[in-house]
């Protein structure tokens, strides 16, 4: 990362330069200053050194290495946007986010690993069950620039569920306090972190309706466990409601649009991804 220092910084120092004004993590900057990557005008530069207008200031991130090609045992990961900072992908369902102790198989992590050589790097995370938009970063500094925008105008995440039942109220909003119950299951509970779900109707069906939602917070399993605590339970969810035929191993909820500030170029990224066309005939059900 390149800055031409302007006026408006003449006399700032190297430290105010990385930290305020490129945003560079403290742990980032520190590991930067001792290795030698931080440079003014091509020279080793120290964090209190004033700087000067039209000056070069230069980091050198040192990220992780290319990771050697791996077999690819899933099919490809589908980018819907890419640019020289971030990633963002369709997650089909079922299919674990990051592989772990209980996951070690057929992840998106591995897919995508095999594919690009690069160590993936999620900003936001999709359940198993869940399909549609997430966002990746290609760096450290892109994730960690990304993640201070959850949960704000700059990182907002749509979707679009099929519960059972329907919502008393065509919209609202579910304001309901979420915590652990057992294992990776969560409920409702007076002690836990808060948590903000809104909700609009957009189509009823015989037994089932299809909800757009919007997260305000991201808790654990936030719109499951806030449709199901209303009595209508996302369809097909076998851990807050019932398993169905149509939707093996996976539930009816998928994350429809993002948007959010490219935080190096500032630009606007607004996309959308349509929920799959044969859950329409849950509707009809």
């Amino acid at each position: 990362m390149k800055l031409i220092i302007s006026e408006d910084h003449e006399g700032a120092t190297v430290r105010h330069m990385a930290l305020k004004v490129a945003r560079i993590s403290e742990s980032s900057f520190r590991s930067m200053k001792f290795s030698g990557g931080i440079l003014l005008d091509g020279n080793v530069a120290r964090a209190n050194e004033r700087v000067k207008c039209g000056q070069v200031l230069s980091f050198r991130f040192h990220d992780a290495p290319v990771l050697p090609v791996q077999k690819n045992h899933g099919d490809n990961v589908v980018f819907v946007y890419e640019d020289e900072d971030l990633e963002v992908i369709a997650k089909p369902a079922p299919l674990p986010t990051m592989a772990s102790a209980k996951q070690a198989g057929d992840t998106l992590e591995s897919r995508y690993v095999a594919q690009t050589g690069r160590m993936f790097r999620p900003v936001n995370r999709l359940d198993k069950g869940t399909s549609g938009l997430m966002a990746a970063a290609k760096s450290s500094h892109a994730q960690q620039l990304m993640q201070k925008k959850l949960h704000t105008d700059e990182f907002v995440r749509e979707y679009v569920a099929i519960c059972d039942g329907s919502p008393a109220e065509t919209e609202g909003v579910i304001d309901l306090p979420i915590g652990k119950e057992s294992g990776v299951k969560r409920c409702i509970a007076a002690d836990g972190k808060n948590a903000r779900t809104h909700y609009q109707v957009l189509k009823k069906g015989r037994s089932r309706t299809l909800l757009h939602l919007r997260l305000e917070t991201g808790r654990t399993h936030q719109i499951r466990v806030h449709l199901a605590a209303m009595g209508c339970p996302v369809t097909g969810d076998y851990l807050y409601g019932r398993e169905h035929d149509l939707l093996p191993g996976r539930f009816a909820l998928h994350s429809c649009a993002i948007r959010f500030t490219q935080p190096v170029t500032g630009q606007k990224i607004d996309l959308k991804l349509d929920m799959p066309k044969e859950w329409g005939m849950l509707l009809n059900e």
